[in-house]
């Protein structure tokens, strides 16, 4: 008994062989006439011994190399090997033969694409026909036992579609890479899977054109709701191979009229920081001298005026508040980012700026308060040191308690 799907396959090539051979203008003897012969010519006694004939002249292979150069499959020393990379299945998270199910592509004569497609066929088993005749199963000696015809001559035939010659060879043509492997070189051609090629053209495709996703995209357009999304893939590329005649290619470059797509490579677009998180010293790598010069420079001119009153007093306290409202401003800004810029184990920061300015130390922050003395007395620090630098002077001892104060009423502010 013949599989379903040998009979499926001998009937499509019976009714496209009836189409193209048939006219309007016959008459029913005719028609009739017409259909003998294509019933004769497509004939498993007929049909298999030419297919086998034929079969060579097409060589199964996961990676063509007729997708790095369209001559490449010839060369002074012959044909290049076809490659069929029969890799084991892993889970560890690489795309790569093996890891994703594909269908195997071919290459060589276009005229002998039947064949393949004919042997490719998936029995009930869930083998392909190929794979029987090279198991010599029984399915394959029933169906290749043709009278007048050797059964191991019809599968030597057809199995030339997946032996080649002992001889490796490649070709000029294809990319080549010298890898380093310890002391020496070996030498790499560098080939496309085209299985994962289209299959991912085949992804790409339902997810853009297929029926659900347009019914939702029409629902967007509308502003109607719907429970589910869909998703878009922007900056695709088309590639073509083959030209006018993707058939030179292979099997599959055909099937999907020479076009696969291309993501976008280009270099992540890297978003500019204005605000970088300290490492090591708050005081030294987020707040400038520079930035609060002009603080400085008005304090300095306080200090070198001939007399001293309320006035003058409350304008230094006003001047230190300054200092320390901008201290509160870099506080927050760093504290926005240090989700995304603070990691603790890099981090050479002081325990308690840790505290102050880590949002995976905000607990800590509310819970306890000996930070918060620490902060106090370095900011008051960095206010009598940035004087000195900047102005070469130093406060007197009431200054430094008025500034110590000042810090102190902002010790709220600062947690």
């Amino acid at each position: 008994m013949i599989e379903q799907a040998i009979s499926t396959f001998f009937d499509e090539r019976k009714e496209i062989w009836m189409k193209k051979n048939q006219t309007s203008s016959m008459s029913d003897e005719e028609v009739l006439k017409l259909k003998v012969e294509c019933e004769e010519s497509l004939s498993l006694e007929k049909w298999l011994p030419d297919a086998a004939k034929r079969a060579g002249q097409i060589s199964i292979s996961t990676h063509p190399c007729t997708f790095s150069h369209p001559s490449s499959r010839k060369n002074k020393n012959g044909y290049v090997t076809p490659i069929i990379a029969d890799a084991l299945r892993h889970n560890d998270g690489l795309l790569r033969s093996g890891n994703v199910e594909v269908q195997s592509d071919a290459l060589g004569n276009a005229a002998a694409l039947d064949v393949h497609k004919f042997l490719n066929l998936v029995m009930s088993d869930g083998k392909t026909l190929i794979k029987h005749i090279e198991l010599d199963s029984e399915l394959a000696r029933s169906l290749l036992n043709i009278e007048n015809h050797r059964y191991e001559s019809l599968r030597d035939g057809f199995l030339k579609m997946i032996n080649s010659s002992n001889d490796l060879v490649t070709s000029e043509k294809i990319k080549q890479v010298y890898f380093p492997v310890k002391d020496d070189y070996h030498q790499l051609s560098i080939l496309s899977n085209s299985g994962i090629m289209y299959h991912l053209k085949k992804r790409i495709d339902t997810m853009r054109f297929g029926d659900e996703v347009k019914e939702k995209r029409d629902k967007r357009k509308k502003g109607e709701y719907s429970e589910s999304g869909y998703s878009e893939i922007y900056d695709l590329t088309t590639i073509a191979y083959g030209g006018t005649k993707p058939q030179n290619i292979s099997v599959l470059n055909s099937k999907n009229g020479g076009k696969a797509y291309l993501f976008r490579s280009m270099p992540p677009v890297l978003k500019k920081r204005e605000i970088y998180f300290p490492k090591s010293n708050f005081f030294e790598e987020s707040i400038r001298v520079w930035e609060v010069s002009g603080i400085f420079d008005a304090l300095h001119r306080i200090a070198i005026t001939d007399y001293n009153n309320e006035d003058i007093r409350d304008a230094r306290i006003r001047r230190y508040g300054q200092l320390v409202d901008k201290v509160i401003e870099k506080m927050w800004s760093l504290r926005l980012v240090s989700s995304e810029q603070y990691y603790e184990k890099n981090s050479k920061l002081k325990s308690h700026q840790k505290i102050w300015l880590s949002h995976e130390h905000e607990e800590e922050r509310e819970s306890d308060d000996s930070w918060l003395d620490k902060l106090e007395k370095e900011i008051t620090e960095w206010i009598l040191k940035s004087y000195e630098k900047k102005t070469n002077k130093k406060f007197g001892t009431d200054e430094k308690k008025d500034i110590a104060k000042v810090v102190h009423e902002h010790r709220e502010a600062l947690r």
